[in-house]
């Protein structure tokens, strides 16, 4: 920990970043939101959370140093806050300032899940209330949305996108109305800067929900915050002998006590619309390749009995851990002769699975962001004599956030059942298992220029290969002209990766998001729940395609496909953003 940052700071020194040096760096952070962990772990966890804020001091930065969501942050790091809401927050000692590291503009989303709207509306009247506070800083989280390219993305289940509803969306382009709004409010607090820096607030009751906070300077200057905290009735106010009236959930900004510059709640900036349109575009000369589920059986298997852990084999080198046994069925077993099918059972502790017997998919399942363990249990196919189980295990990011990730559990660790067989119930959980890290596309880096000519790939076969599982697929395209912000729509597919010229556009997943989607109202208090979009849809359709990354014509584009798709459906499209 201390090497990390030691390196990072000296980056920063050496190109003169830090404020004290003249550049532009005016705060660093060490830790983030370390708390609940630091209580998790107890006098351990308190006793590494001040030798990190000591060890960061200790690099003499030049600039203050702050710890988010650190309550006992010992001096002189300034403990801050992160959240929807800071207005109820003070710093450990009076003489810190209070900071808002992490407004939250919007929220990450999850495969299968829905997307999350904040509206400006409550996010502008969030900020006015912790400045009418006193708070001395706000830093938006996010600002600027972005994309969680290669297997980058945490949580796990967190989408490529990482959008976040921010003011500038991940493709770079301007969200309206929060992007203005907040501007507005900005503008207004800047008018209100010398009342602001001049004294705190006195606070005057207007009514049962209305207040008003005053910031007074000795020269004269005044600045007032008027706020309505009822989130359903509009209300008239008497302030300095003028009228003024408040709707619901909102806060008036007057920079000099008298007029209103701005009202959290009335939007003045047009709704922007966002548009997905062809590029015109074509992928062509679509060829595949597909994953030969017997070449498992290479020099790169391991065989133990019992089931092992995803990640202590994989160490993240690839998402994709290949289980593999065998099971002997008797030629008298009653199925076999028209009775119903064994079932099998598979339980797994996340994220994914795929279910291959002798060689063909029997299906599919995979748990969810809250609750990544999950069972699989379905009727399979078999036939006398032997018959080998694949059983493809998946992960979709690893965990991001919470203590002891050393406990979290990835892969199937059982117990692995047959039911139905005239001996009732096998257990296959301690018998033999082989293993094997990754694909074999994976192994031959498909995905590069340099290695796509290493294997035979299939011409014109997009028909043939429509539904068909682990597939890999490659086409061509050229780039289109303009700069407008590109993405694949992957609406046609399953669930894989997507490569473009070798560089990773990141996982793919077409799970249909669900969710309440039933309205939004900007006055109440914001939580993930409310404010939800995209239900019955995918949660992810389109895949950002940074346009740095492509060339003027015969970009490559490499997917590799688990469950089985239409490819021919793929399309390159431009983002577009206009006003109502």
């Amino acid at each position: 920990m201390q090497k990390f940052t030691q390196k990072i700071v000296q980056m920063m020194k050496h190109e003169n970043l830090f404020e004290s040096q003249g550049g532009p760096i005016i705060l660093s952070q060490i830790e983030n939101e370390y708390e609940p962990e630091s209580k998790a772990f107890g006098s351990p966890g308190h006793a590494y959370m001040t030798w990190a804020a000591h060890m960061a001091v200790s690099m003499d930065t030049g600039v203050p140093w702050v710890m988010c969501k650190e309550f006992d942050a010992p001096d002189p790091v300034i403990n801050t806050c992160n959240g929807f809401y800071c207005d109820y927050f003070s710093p450990n000692k009076p003489y810190k300032p209070t900071m808002w590291t992490e407004a939250w503009t919007g929220w990450f989303t999850d495969f299968g899940g829905p997307n999350h709207q904040r509206p400006a509306e409550d996010l502008a009247f969030a900020v006015a209330r912790f400045i009418q506070k006193g708070g001395s800083l706000v830093n938006y989280y996010m600002y600027h949305g972005g994309t969680n390219f290669g297997r980058t993305s945490g949580g796990p289940f967190i989408t490529t996108s990482y959008d976040y509803d921010a003011p500038i969306d991940e493709y770079g382009l301007i969200r309206q109305p929060k992007y203005g709004h907040l501007k507005e409010l900005h503008k207004a607090i800047k008018l209100c800067e010398k009342a602001l820096l001049a004294a705190d607030s006195t606070v005057t009751s207007l009514g049962s929900y209305e207040q008003a906070h005053v910031f007074s300077s000795g020269s004269g200057g005044c600045a007032a915050f008027l706020s309505n905290y009822n989130t359903k009735k509009a209300a008239r106010v008497k302030f300095n002998n003028i009228q003024y009236s408040l709707p619901p959930w909102s806060i008036s900004i007057l920079p000099d006590c008298k007029n209103v510059v701005f009202n959290t709640a009335q939007v003045g900036v047009q709704t922007s619309q966002v548009h997905m349109l062809p590029t015109g575009s074509e992928l062509l000369s679509w060829e595949t390749f597909n994953e030969d589920i017997s070449s498992v059986d290479d020099d790169k298997m391991i065989t133990v009995a019992g089931l092992l852990e995803q990640l202590n084999i994989t160490r993240d080198t690839s998402d994709y851990l290949w289980y593999t046994t065998s099971v002997h069925i008797s030629s008298s077993e009653s199925f076999l002769r028209g009775g119903r099918l064994p079932v099998l059972t598979v339980q797994s502790a996340g994220h994914a699975l795929h279910v291959f017997i002798n060689g063909e998919l029997s299906g599919s399942a995979h748990g969810t962001r809250e609750q990544r363990r999950f069972t699989f249990t379905e009727d399979v196919k078999f036939h006398a004599g032997k018959n080998r189980i694949s059983l493809l295990s998946v992960a979709v990011g690893l965990p991001n956030n919470g203590p002891r990730f050393e406990t979290w559990n990835t892969g199937i660790l059982g117990p692995v059942t047959l039911h139905g067989l005239d001996e009732g119930q096998r257990d296959l959980t301690w018998q033999k298992w082989s293993y094997k890290v990754g694909l074999k596309g994976e192994d031959m880096k498909l995905q590069s220029w340099k290695s796509i000519s290493l294997v035979d790939w299939i011409q014109g076969s997009l028909v043939v290969g429509k539904q068909k599982p682990l597939t890999w697929y490659k086409a061509y395209f050229n780039s289109p002209k303009g700069d407008d912000p590109l993405a694949l729509d992957m609406g046609s597919m399953g669930k894989g990766q997507v490569w473009i010229n070798g560089h990773s556009i990141g996982r793919y997943w077409t799970l249909y998001a669900e969710g309440n989607c039933s309205g939004c109202s900007y006055s109440a208090t914001f939580r993930p729940a409310r404010c939800q979009l995209g239900c019955g849809r995918p949660t992810q359709k389109w895949y950002h395609v940074p346009r740095s990354w492509l060339k003027s014509t015969r970009n490559l584009l490499v997917l590799f496909e688990e469950i089985g798709g239409d490819a021919s459906r793929i399309s390159l499209v431009k983002r577009l953003v206009t006003r109502n």
